[in-house]
This record gives C-alpha cells, sequence and structure tokens, in this order.
C-alpha cells in the first residue's frame, strides 16, 4: 500500500523526488503518512480535496483486499 500511495502522487507531483511515504501500524489501521514538497501540496488535495479523497478510496480498496484498514493522513 505505502509503494501505491507513492505512485500515485508521485504521478500528481512536478517534484517526484521530494515524495516520501511512512508506514505505521497503530492497533489494526495502517497510518500512512504522505509528504510532498509545500508547492506540489495544492496537486495532492486537489479542488475541495476531490484529490485526496479518490487517493484515500483507492487506498481502502487496497487494504480492504488484504482484510485491513488504512489512513492517509497528508503532512505539510
Amino acid at each position: 500500500m505505502k509503494e501505491l500511495v507513492r505512485f500515485i502522487a508521485s504521478s500528481l507531483v512536478d517534484d517526484a523526488a521530494s515524495v516520501q511515504v511512512a508506514e505505521e501500524e497503530r492497533e489494526e489501521t495502517i497510518v500512512l503518512e504522505l509528504r510532498v514538497a509545500k508547492e506540489d501540496l495544492g496537486k495532492v488535495i486537489g479542488k475541495q480535496g476531490r484529490t485526496a479523497r479518490a487517493i484515500r478510496s483507492l487506498l481502502a480498496a487496497a487494504a480492504g483486499r488484504e482484510n485491513r484498514k488504512a489512513r492517509l493522513e497528508i503532512m505539510e
């Protein structure tokens, strides 16, 4: 799931080298923290959060295939 988020975010931003994804397991949930360059933050979030919501939906589907829960946090 970490690589899925990294691939999607790298495809959206101008500075793909600055994309960082940290994975942490809390209880039964996998928490992924996404960091991008400050200039690319708007591209990852999208208008009214639509892009971020779409990424979270894909992440939830991928986690569901493994009978797990996942949460995406976009860090500044």
